[in-house]
């Protein structure tokens, strides 16, 4: 069988936020298949990282390469990596008042594929991954995250997921400011999703998410390098010792 190459290539990315760099020399490949957890301390890069890979405007690639299912992406815009099969969940997902959830993930989803959904396909379509998620049905018809619990908003980036059927997610610390069930819900969420037919890169500060999710691949990422990889020993390892200890690790 011959080797698709990897779904994900970052290839010594240096990326900066009004002139100051932040990201200082990123590599990592991920394949189809594969969750790839990011650690790392507050402001090493991690929420940049997630930025710049979904091409937000307010953060300049300055030196590096990012390439996408063997497609290089560096310069294209958000819309353009969304349609590719690129999503990302936020650590603070937006309010959007007026705009219902089944509506919002209508457009999205006709965007993605190019087909026009009526409204009745596309709430079958809802109705079935909310089951699936073991969410209540009255929330398709609320507005997008008004109102909604920190809870209630991953459960939507997680339903979203679910209906989108992205080719890669990349999850911003999605476990952040979550109660112990709300957790539950992610992780299940991310595992039902897991698979063959797509990868998963989730970044997070703690190792309580992957007590639920098992990465295949973990990387240290300080000072906006990453500085160690490993399997999920390695997140055992952090949750043990911190982070100082490789503060002072040189990049591979």
């Amino acid at each position: 069988m011959t080797d698709p190459g990897p779904l994900l290539a970052i290839d010594d990315l240096h990326a900066s936020v009004d002139g100051e760099p932040i990201l200082r020399g990123v590599n990592l490949t991920a394949r189809r298949g594969e969750i790839h957890a990011i650690m790392g301390p507050n402001g090493s890069g991690k929420s940049t990282l997630a930025k710049v890979l979904m091409g937000h405007p307010g953060y300049e690639v300055t030196s590096g390469t990012v390439s996408f299912m063997g497609e290089d992406i560096t310069d294209a815009d958000s819309p353009t990596r969304a349609n590719m099969g690129m999503f990302l969940a936020f650590q603070y997902p937006e309010e959007i008042p007026g705009v219902s959830v089944v509506n919002f993930l209508r457009t999205a989803l006709s965007n993605r594929t190019g087909v026009d959904y009526t409204v009745l396909e596309l709430r079958l379509r809802v109705m079935d991954a909310m089951e699936s998620l073991g969410m209540d049905a009255s929330f398709a018809d609320r507005y997008v995250n008004q109102g909604f619990s920190g809870g209630e908003r991953k459960r939507n980036e997680v339903l979203q997921m679910a209906v989108l059927e992205p080719e890669l997610a990349i999850m911003d610390e999605t476990d952040s400011g979550l109660d112990i069930d709300a957790l539950r819900v992610v992780a299940e969420g991310v595992n039902r999703l897991a698979g063959p037919e797509r990868g998963f890169v989730v970044i997070t500060h703690y190792q309580r998410l992957l007590d639920y999710v098992t990465p295949d691949h973990v990387h240290v990422l300080v000072d906006g390098r990453i500085v160690r990889s490993g399997g999920a020993e390695l997140a055992r390892q952090l949750e043990e010792e911190g982070y100082e200890a490789f503060r002072a690790v040189p990049a591979p």
